[in-house]
């Protein structure tokens, strides 16, 4: 880290401001580059004091300046670009803004297509929604943002063709268009998508950012709790464990354990505990994260261990069944070999192989019980697998 730098995001005011006032004035492109580079190792709260300290010195002769920067993208420093430029815009600093828009990199298209979410100019719609579904995420967001807030449905229904793709890549783009769009009615779209998705726990990650689970819960409970059960298993895995707060777990967890008693909560709040248990046995999950994350990872721990995991196990054999969405949960916690074995009738091969697997770990599984689930099998594939267990 650059002398430079350490002055930046230091303690000692002079040294701040100076740093402060050259990265504007210089402007000193090289030091907001190492800046964003080094996005990854500074604390949230460093961040943020120093996007105040570079917002304190932009005025009406310098916030120009600010143009050279959004070469260098940092959703750290995004707002305070962005707003400093919405702040002193006029027709040129809008005409630039929108050329960089047509013509500029990725990281200048990004923060311009947040600057007309400020500063909406029809000229920037052909713009945003050519790059509406970029690769590059933090643009396409930007880009769903302001078509949003500019009230443009063409690339919104261009993203609900989209759901329906074969491609599942472009099913998880389209579901984190819709989700950044922020029209709810596209919600029991999303989630019929989800439940018969091969990328569900993605697609579940992305939810609650258009609709959080309090709102679920009145759409829909079963819903709710289905959506949960999949950012259950995608915690540590395919989401930041700082999405506790941002989805309220602690307090949806708290809620649903004390208004609701039955199967579905059950194996949900089971599946939740094992997972807590596991994202704090080692420090594999919370190394990098900050304190206050794993403060609430660590309190959410200790509320699941409060539930009476004894009663909740009873209720376990009533999600055992082929339509239940949460089956496949419900088997990771059975232990009733009976009615396991009744989902060995079931026409979901998957759900066959699940059940073998499970029969297999309870050590119940013998060569007529496979026999029976390779007769109901036709997937090559899945029977090799039946056949090594």
């Amino acid at each position: 880290m650059s002398e430079k730098l350490k002055q930046l995001t230091g303690k000692n005011k002079k040294d701040y401001e100076t740093a402060a006032y050259s990265l504007v004035n210089a402007p000193d492109e090289e030091l907001f580059e190492e800046l964003v580079e080094k996005d990854n190792f500074l604390f949230d709260f460093i961040k943020e004091n120093v996007a105040k300290r570079l917002s304190q010195q932009v005025n009406n002769s310098n916030y120009r300046n600010l143009i050279g920067l959004l070469k260098y993208y940092s959703p750290s420093y995004e707002d305070f670009l962005v707003l400093s430029l919405v702040k002193f815009a006029d027709e040129e600093l809008t005409d630039k803004m929108l050329d960089l828009l047509e013509n500029g990199t990725e990281n200048e298209k990004t923060y311009a297509a947040k600057y007309f979410c400020y500063i909406q100019d029809s000229l920037a719609v052909e713009f945003l929604n050519k790059n509406a579904f970029s690769d590059n995420e933090n643009l396409m967001i930007n880009c769903a943002l302001t078509l949003s807030a500019m009230k443009e449905r063409e690339a919104f229904d261009i993203a609900v063709q989209k759901l329906y793709s074969q491609d599942d890549f472009e099913v998880y783009k389209a579901v984190k268009f819709l989700t950044a769009y922020g029209d709810k009615s596209i919600l029991p779209d999303i989630l019929k998508v989800m439940k018969k998705s091969a990328v569900a726990e993605n697609i579940a990650c992305e939810i609650p950012y258009l609709s959080d689970f309090f709102e679920l819960m009145d759409y829909n409970y079963t819903d709710m709790l289905f959506v949960l059960n999949y950012v259950i298993n995608g915690l540590g895995e395919i989401s930041g464990l700082s999405i506790v707060f941002d989805f309220e777990l602690y307090e949806v967890f708290e809620k649903i354990i004390n208004d609701y008693n039955d199967s579905k909560t059950a194996v949900v709040l089971l599946n939740a505990a094992e997972k807590f248990e596991i994202l704090t046995e080692n420090d594999e999950y919370l190394f990098d994260e900050d304190k206050e994350t794993k403060n609430e990872v660590l309190d959410i721990k200790k509320l699941l261990n409060g539930i009476n995991k004894k009663e909740m196990y009873k209720l376990v054999n009533d999600e055992l069944k082929e339509d239940s969405p949460f089956v496949f949960t419900a088997l990771e916690f059975a232990k009733d070999v009976y009615a396991i074995r009744e989902l060995l009738k079931s026409d979901n091969q998957t759900l066959i192989l699940k059940t073998v697997e499970v029969l297999k770990n309870l050590g119940n599984l013998d060569e007529s019980t496979k026999t029976v689930a390779l007769l109901k099998v036709s997937d090559t594939n899945i029977k090799s697998v039946i056949r090594a267990l």
